[in-house]
């Protein structure tokens, strides 16, 4: 899978999700199993909501409302790009896995 195209995610999304080096530092979060669950929990919704605009965008689009073509090719190119690193995310997150299972004892 090509993820590329995630260089362009922006800065307030990473400061948001705690992701970006230079923000201020989290307080006692970091590490924490349930703020990274949280994290991941928010950014499934968010690319829900992503996906669910699209959709309104296509059906106001079909339906000849006031949707021009650029604005219906940028609601789906948000959530393709979403939807792309969300499923990036999640394969890392089983790769984790299946090493940690690998392991010796």
């Amino acid at each position: 899978m090509d993820v590329a195209s995630l260089y362009s995610v922006s800065p307030d999304y990473l400061t948001k999700y705690g992701l970006n080096k230079t923000a201020e530092p989290q307080k006692e979060k970091e590490g924490n199993f349930g703020s990274i669950l949280d994290a991941a929990m928010n950014m499934i919704n968010e690319t829900n909501d992503y996906q669910n605009a699209a959709e309104s965008a296509e059906i106001q689009f079909a339906l000849g409302e006031a949707v021009s073509t650029h604005e219906l090719a940028v609601a789906q190119q948000k959530a393709n790009t979403a939807l792309q690193y969300t499923i990036a995310v999640r394969d890392k997150v089983l790769d984790a896995y299946k090493e940690i299972m690998n392991m010796s004892i």
